[in-house]
């Protein structure tokens, strides 16, 4: 016989790029529903090509930094859920796609499921628009949770958000709100 759920669970939203990776934390009142963000990052990694290493080699140290960043959220978190990366056009963009994928299959091996979500159902639930802007998106999730601990910065005497970390923590946090919605989650609240 399964032991209840807590009344309250940990929750990873995760917005995958070798460049940017984006983490959301959140404590989830499976009760009341109340989701507070108790923590944002972005794992940034920077493609540094040096004289003599291949790009193969430098491209497995990329995916190890990625890995080390977020293996010790996924290990407390009670469930987890993922804006899955879609295929692009270019070259590079399709070898960070499959970074990404290939990191996210690892995660799985290991014993960390996740439920699986598409870009357009993490800009749905944020703003109801499937073209939704980065911007839309920062808004959206700054205004949801004003109390998360946003990247900011001044900039002529105001604090504004670091958009390149933020955009990400935003959909990061946009795939929780989305991730809770999913009959899948929502049965294992039943279980």
């Amino acid at each position: 016989m399964s032991q209840p759920l807590p009344k309250w669970l940990w929750l990873l939203g995760m917005d995958p790029s070798m460049s940017n990776w984006g983490i959301s934390c959140a404590r989830y009142n499976t009760v009341t529903g109340e989701i507070k963000i108790t923590h944002v990052d972005v794992i940034q990694t920077k493609l540094v090509k040096q004289k003599g290493v291949r790009a193969n080699s430098l491209d497995i140290d990329r995916a190890a930094f990625v890995l080390e960043g977020i293996l010790p959220y996924v290990q407390q978190a009670n469930a987890i859920f993922v804006e899955v990366p879609v295929g692009s056009q270019s070259a590079a963009a399709m070898k960070s796609y499959a970074m990404c994928v290939s990191l996210l299959a690892a995660l799985r091996v290991g014993g960390y499921p996740f439920h699986q979500l598409t870009p357009t159902q993490v800009k749905l639930i944020a703003t109801d628009d499937p073209e939704a802007s980065k911007k839309d998106m920062i808004q959206w999730a700054m205004t949801t949770h004003p109390t998360a601990p946003w990247a900011m910065q001044k900039k002529h005497g105001v604090m504004v958000p670091v958009e390149n970390k933020v955009e990400h923590m935003a959909d990061a946090t946009a795939a929780i709100h989305a991730g809770i919605e999913l009959e899948a989650f929502q049965q294992t609240l039943k279980e």
